[in-house]
């Protein structure tokens, strides 16, 4: 499950619509409207994500909505490095990662990179689904260092 944050959210705003415009892609768990923002808990992952990119500045009753994956307390940015990649697939490296969350930056270095995702659930979360796992024909494996956010 993946809670997303639905901000500057218009009066006109109902829960029902809200579930609706997010239902277009995945399933939606649960929807609650507080004031001027709503949470959206999303079933999978990938939906959720391809709902942020969608939805982000979508107007909504003539206002652009902010949606971004929820942040938690104790989240925090998480580094990984990645072993055994080639330079020059930045881009279906960071489409890769973007299945397990929010990634803020992806460069290939030589032969491995470095991922910058934004919540450690969610790198925890890459760690597991992708270690030991085969990208462009060659098996990489992650290691995850954590950095301290300014």
């Amino acid at each position: 499950m993946v809670k997303i944050f639905v901000g500057n959210l218009p009066r006109e705003a109902d829960k029902d619509e809200i579930q609706a415009l997010f239902a277009k892609f995945g399933e939606v768990t649960e929807c609650a409207i507080i004031k001027n923002f709503a949470f959206v808990h999303m079933d999978d992952r990938k939906s959720a994500t391809k709902a942020i990119r969608s939805l982000h500045l979508h107007k909504l009753h003539g206002t652009a909505i902010n949606v971004e994956a929820s942040r938690g307390k104790n989240q925090g940015a998480v580094k990984l490095h990645v072993a055994n990649v080639e330079k020059g697939y930045d881009n279906a490296l960071r489409e890769l990662f973007e299945e397990y969350g929010t990634v803020s930056e992806c460069a290939i270095v030589k032969n491995f990179a470095f991922v910058h995702m934004d919540n450690s659930d969610e790198a925890m979360d890459a760690i597991k689904g992708l270690d030991n796992s085969e990208f462009l024909g060659k098996i990489f494996r992650e290691n995850i260092e954590f950095r301290k956010l300014i």
